[in-house]
């Protein structure tokens, strides 16, 4: 399950537009009952958010659009 922020009143980890550093939280990826926090590869902004919150999602599925800044 895909959660774009950290608790259901708290505000999201990105937007789009956001600008994001090397290992800053994108999202949470719930699995088996265990919340894994998915962290960014490199610096970048969120061009597009592809999933919705909430929704169920496969392994391999993008998650993000962004662009290297």
């Amino acid at each position: 399950t895909f959660y774009l922020t950290p608790a259901p009143d708290a505000p999201p980890y990105v937007r789009v537009g956001s600008t994001v550093e090397t290992g800053s939280v994108l999202c949470t990826i719930e699995a088996m009952k265990l919340m894994n926090q998915l962290e960014a590869d490199f610096a970048c902004e969120i061009v597009e958010v592809l999933a919705k919150p909430e929704q169920m999602v496969e392994f391999g599925q993008p998650l993000f659009k962004v662009k290297r800044v």
